[in-house]
């Protein structure tokens, strides 16, 4: 992908309509300076014509060059040093070729072997501008690059990034579900039979949603509603789930995927360190221009597995995020009478 912040893309007009009108003015100047010295309009316009074609050259020659090589601390030498030698080699070029061809016009040789020192300065200070203006441009170019390719970087290391997290967090809900097939096909084979067909619901609803950055709630909970389902088999009557989502929040947007390790977060250390009924509530509302879903699960300090951390689906998510949106306040949670609380607050784009 080329980048481009030339001077066309800003005002509409590009470096070569400055420069042509640069030279057409001094070609101008010069055309009449020979005429007012007495040469005659044709020689006058030649002289300017030739002058000015060789000069366009050694410009073109010097942008060209700026594709390959750009200068770094010594640009202001590599400008004074290129617009000597060029304008040194301009002047000579001009006047080997002129004084061949105006040799029968003793008149104009005089003129112009007289004016020989004005010539090469205007020639230096033309070809310094030219010199001056292109490393500007290529600087500039390179610098949006630099930024653009930067900023590409770093989104892949983003969606590399939010990538690994996805994959930390299915192998260990995959396990667990495994291991409770494999305990229940001896004992209740069609309980192992239908949780394998939730199983591979969900991975294959896993799957579709890989490649979506967000989604409804609405189909966020269709897909939390099938892991659910399997967890409801591993723990039967102990694990009830209370939803609360207003029908006006089923359109609002959320990273894909998002709330699984956050559920089974709650899960794991509501349920886990207990032999009681537990019920995991998760509720949506809509606070400004954000959706907040919190999700709350029993919690006993005195037995808790969770003394030990808040568990790795939270860290992630938080991570997750942090990645997506840019900011460390989005997952926040809270201890509040006998429940665990976690809040997570999601931006709406709009």
């Amino acid at each position: 992908m080329e980048i481009e912040t030339s001077t066309q893309n800003r005002n509409g007009k590009s470096p070569a309509f400055f420069f042509l009108l640069w030279w057409l003015v001094w070609g101008t100047g010069q055309y009449y300076a020979m005429k007012d010295a007495g040469v005659s309009p044709v020689h006058a316009g030649a002289d300017a014509g030739i002058s000015m074609l060789v000069l366009a050259g050694f410009s073109v020659v010097i942008l060209s060059n700026m594709k390959y090589y750009l200068p770094g601390r010594e640009k202001y030498l590599y400008v004074f040093i290129v617009s000597i030698a060029l304008g040194g080699l301009w002047l000579l070029i001009t006047y080997i070729a002129e004084t061949n061809i105006f040799k029968s016009n003793p008149l104009f040789l005089a003129v112009f072997k007289a004016g020989m020192l004005f010539r090469f300065a205007v020639g230096f200070l033309l070809l310094a501008c030219v010199t001056l203006a292109g490393l500007l441009r290529r600087t500039a170019q390179r610098q949006a690059e630099d930024a653009y390719y930067k900023q590409e970087t770093e989104r892949i290391a983003k969606d590399a990034e939010l990538n690994k997290l996805r994959l930390k967090l299915q192998p260990h809900f995959l396990f667990n579900s495994l291991n409770s097939i494999s305990a229940l096909t001896g004992t209740e084979p069609e309980k192992a039979r239908l949780m394998i067909q939730k199983l591979a619901a969900f991975l294959r609803g896993t799957l579709k949603k890989e490649d979506e950055a967000f989604i409804s709630i609405e189909e966020e909970l269709e897909q939390l509603q099938l892991y659910l389902d399997i967890e409801k088999l591993r723990f039967g009557h102990r694990l009830s789930v209370e939803i609360n989502c207003d029908a006006e929040l089923l359109q609002l947007k959320l990273p894909a995927l998002l709330l699984q390790p956050v559920v089974e977060n709650a899960i794991k250390f509501g349920l886990y360190d207990t032999i009681d009924d537990v019920c995991i509530c998760i509720s949506a509302t809509k606070a400004g221009n954000a959706l907040e879903v919190t999700v709350s699960n029993p919690f006993d300090e005195t037995t808790s597995i969770s003394g030990t951390g808040t568990g790795f689906g939270l860290s992630s998510t938080r991570r997750r995020l942090f990645l997506l949106f840019g900011r460390q306040d989005l997952l926040q949670t809270k201890k509040e009478a006998g429940n665990f609380i976690t809040i997570i607050t999601i931006p709406q784009r709009t």
